[in-house]
């Protein structure tokens, strides 16, 4: 009887040492990692200007308005919904999806005052993987740019030049595509106000 009470008096102080290892001390040390080695990306990587934060840069959000660019469309929810990520899980050749796009090219060419020749981006008019991709690709933007211009009441050169002030090269110089950050690239265009 006295080895048993050994026995669960030892297991009772391994089961409690574990918990405050891996429930506290663990959780608290990377935490505390994190906020020094990597403070931007520990606090959700948050943009912003004059004390107000705008949203993460990692994650997409939606802008509607003429005056912004546009983000990938999302299938996120309703739509750049971060508590529901994700694709919109149509195969190529689901008619759904077919005709989504054909919608999406429809209302992107109106939007933009483009003719039935100018080829339109596929990242105009797919969602991504997660839904929630803040990036468009450099010639998105560029066609968004006219539309941009005239709503803020700016040049289009000098629209063009903001594209390419915040335009990101590839990863390592060799991974995907250079691409242009959407929410950076509308903070961009709003320090002047209009």
């Amino acid at each position: 009887m006295k080895k048993l009470f050994v026995e669960l008096k030892i297991a009772v102080i391994a089961v409690l040492s574990l918990g405050v290892l891996v429930c506290a001390i663990y959780p608290a040390v990377i935490w505390g990692l994190a906020q020094a080695l990597f403070p931007f990306e520990a606090n959700g990587s948050m943009v912003g200007r004059e004390g107000r934060r705008h949203g993460s840069y990692l994650v997409g959000q939606g802008f509607a308005t003429a005056k912004y660019f546009h983000p990938r469309p999302s299938a996120a929810g309703t739509g750049y919904d971060a508590l529901n990520s994700g694709g919109s899980n149509l195969g190529p050749t689901s008619r759904k999806l077919i005709e989504t796009v054909k919608q999406r090219i429809s209302e992107y060419r109106a939007e933009n005052g483009l003719g039935p020749d100018v080829p339109i981006p596929a990242d105009a008019v797919t969602a991504s993987a997660s839904g929630l991709d803040p990036h468009i690709s450099v010639q998105n933007a560029r066609l968004q740019a006219p539309r941009v211009a005239k709503a803020r009441g700016r040049g289009e050169d000098e629209v063009f030049a903001v594209i390419a002030r915040s335009t990101e090269d590839r990863y390592l110089g060799i991974l995907g595509e250079p691409r242009v950050h959407v929410l950076k690239l509308n903070m961009m265009l709003d320090v002047r106000g209009d």
